[in-house]
């Protein structure tokens, strides 16, 4: 009986339908283009599929030569940040079927870091600003066991071990796009990760580099940061939590 109920089952049954989207990408090659421009393909896709499994269509399928950064494909390399839509987002992690499919679908480089090709922005100034912040634990002694630390003491800067470096909160900030001197959310959420840590004792020194014309205080609490971040961080109130530490002349 098994066996006739299959046979008798239509032949689409469990098939996922496929529908057309068009994928309008703005390009860049600096080898030939004075500007950028917007460059359109129509590509199937299906409800499962993400924005990268799109890109990746469109490079394996129709154009070789675009140029857009990934790795892990998970959401944590954070390689893979870039405008979709007018916004900020990590492609790996954002599905099509999520998007208004009735209408095309924008994608180009996030804004406020120099752009070298496509999709693909220079990340150093990003980087430079997370390395002045000293993003690593500073302690004199050298212990010969583990240093213990409370769940309390965890809790407090648990949120902001989150980051994953992927730009998407600097790159939304509209101080940064007009700015590029102002250190940007990530980095000053990387340095309350350590300035909040029991275990450190280099937070009077970052506070003291983020008390600075082009640290915190260069935040006008717009919120963006907190809406680009793929991981959930609460971008805005870290950093409000440094500027208190900063009054405060401790954390």
């Amino acid at each position: 009986m098994a066996g006739a109920a299959l046979a008798e089952a239509p032949a689409d049954e469990g098939v996922i339908p496929s529908f057309t989207v068009t994928v309008i990408v703005r390009r860049f090659n600096p080898e030939k283009d004075d500007e950028p421009y917007w460059e359109d393909f129509d590509v199937e896709m299906f409800s499962t599929d993400r924005v990268l499994d799109a890109l990746h269509k469109i490079k394996w399928e129709k154009d070789g030569t675009l140029s857009f950064r990934r790795s892990c494909a998970h959401g944590i390399c954070g390689s893979d940040a870039m405008r979709i839509n007018g916004r900020n987002r990590l492609a790996c992690k954002t599905l099509i079927k999520d998007l208004d499919i009735s209408q095309p679908v924008y994608i180009e480089a996030i804004k406020g870091l120099p752009l070298e090709k496509d999709l693909i922005v220079d990340m150093e100034p990003f980087f430079e600003s997370y390395r002045q912040i000293q993003p690593f634990l500073v302690a004199s002694d050298n212990p010969d066991k583990e240093r213990l630390q409370s769940p309390e003491d965890r809790a407090r800067f648990d949120d902001t071990t989150k980051c994953i470096l992927c730009a998407a909160c600097t790159s939304s900030c509209p101080v940064f796009w007009t700015d590029g001197q102002y250190f940007g959310p990530a980095a000053i959420v990387n340095a309350h990760r350590f300035i909040f840590d029991s275990r450190d004792e280099g937070a009077q020194v970052r506070l003291d580099i983020l008390n600075d014309k082009e640290g915190v205080w260069r935040c006008r609490t717009t919120f963006n940061c907190s809406e680009a971040c793929p991981r959930g961080i609460e971008v805005t109130k870290a950093i409000s939590e440094v500027k208190q530490a900063i009054l405060r002349g401790q954390p």
